[in-house]
């Protein structure tokens, strides 16, 4: 047999799509890497990065969970769109909290976590050529979901609402083509900044004037403080003709490594996004979804208690990084505090500001830059660890600043 000639072998190169080119690389990740070391070596990290609950769901819904294993039809392949008892909870608690009538067979749809319902919708709706609107400071999903799905984003400053109108009709009525979607995000991830029901019934004129439809990330509906109610964007007449509202059982239920959240509204939306699902999973783990129901049937109360454990936190997060110099507005919902660091530190930006706290302090934080351009100069703080857990992570960061002296002290 004849041998090949000796060749040079070219090394095989792995050619990975545009879409994954057009991702830019982590900006927390540096940050996570850290934290990570830091842990391994045994250094207790006090963190705040990430809105991940500590808390645990009520016992009854754990409970569900226990009893619905034991059941062999939870094993199974579940319904892609939902088993109809959670689709008919959703429609409840959407009737009973904000005065919303929903068809549970056409208008809503159950998937894994709210972020996975917004990435999917997100690809349902967009392809190339097309642009989405998107608030910024950007929660990192809302801008890179839509890239996923070959789109363009324009975002825009979403802090000031009646601004934020206004630039949204300004870009519409000059942009060719049109916006196809804007993305709202109320309240705000990272910001915090709420809205009254006035906001959303401006944008279901938007909407119908210049023909986008809506996605409303509704994420920290649950979690809102001081008398304020966040209004859901259905509850505005001519929303289900233009949008649709994502919500999650991560935030109010703490049930965040659960992975259930919602997608409510326009039924051809949902429908598109039903189709998208259909080619991607199976459903969710049904022991999950029958908890999910006692979790939504039960859990109002549960719902407010965890909003009043989460403001008593704000508070105190609010009261000592003020007694220590910081100028901190405090936020009427969410689970964050978005906090300007103080002017002598203002030099440093905020990934390296994060950095510093981390290594020197002790405490992990987000940094603003982490959520764009406009969101340079401040950071996201988490308000899930415990009340004694903020006062030191305060006492950390004020004892690490203050050796420098950059902080004068009243």
């Amino acid at each position: 047999m004849q041998s090949e000639p000796n060749t040079p072998q070219t090394p095989f190169q792995v050619n990975v799509a545009d879409r994954v080119k057009r991702l830019p690389p982590y900006l927390f990740g540096k940050i996570n890497a850290l934290k990570y070391a830091k842990r391994r070596a045994g250094v207790d990290v006090i963190d705040l990065g990430m809105g991940n609950p500590t808390d645990v769901p009520e016992a009854a819904v754990i409970e569900k969970l226990r009893e619905a294993l034991g059941d062999d039809k939870s094993h199974r392949y579940s319904m892609a769109n939902g088993i109809p008892n959670l689709r008919r909870e959703v429609a409840q608690r959407y009737r009973r909290i904000h005065g919303v009538e929903l068809d549970q067979e056409t208008e809503i749809l159950p998937g894994l976590g709210s972020k996975e319902v917004f990435s999917h919708m997100c690809l349902a709706l967009l392809g190339p050529g097309d642009t989405a609107i998107v608030p910024a400071p950007s929660f990192p999903i809302h801008v890179y979901a839509v890239a996923l799905a070959s789109g363009n984003v324009l975002s825009l400053d979403c802090t000031q609402p009646d601004k934020f109108l206004s630039s949204i009709a300004s870009v519409s009525e000059t942009l060719y083509p049109r916006p196809k979607v804007v993305i709202l995000n109320y309240p705000h991830n990272p910001s915090t900044t709420v809205v009254e029901r006035d906001f959303f019934v401006e944008i279901v004129k938007l909407a119908k004037r210049y023909g986008f439809m809506v996605i409303h990330d509704f994420a920290y509906g649950d979690v809102c403080f001081d008398g304020y109610k966040a209004p859901s964007f259905l509850s505005v007449p001519g929303a289900r003709e233009v949008g649709v509202e994502t919500t999650t059982m991560s935030k109010g239920y703490n049930m965040a490594g659960w992975r259930l959240g919602f997608c409510a509204g326009n039924s051809e939306m949902v429908r598109a996004l039903a189709t998208i699902k259909g080619y991607f999973d199976y459903g969710i783990f049904q022991a999950i979804q029958v908890a999910g129901i006692i979790a939504l049937r039960d859990g109002d109360e549960q719902v407010r208690r965890q909003a009043a454990e989460y403001q008593s936190r704000r508070d105190v997060l609010v009261e000592g990084l003020r007694r220590t110099g910081w100028e901190v507005t405090a936020p009427k919902a969410s689970m964050f505090v978005w906090a300007k660091y103080p002017e002598a530190w203002q030099r440093m930006g905020s990934i390296d500001f994060s950095m510093k706290l981390l290594e020197e302090a002790g405490v992990a934080v987000s940094p603003g830059r982490g959520f764009g351009d406009l969101g340079e100069g401040y950071l996201r703080l988490a308000l899930v660890e415990n009340e004694h857990r903020l006062k030191q992570a305060v006492r950390n960061i004020d004892r690490c600043l203050r050796l420098e002296g950059a902080i004068d002290h009243p």
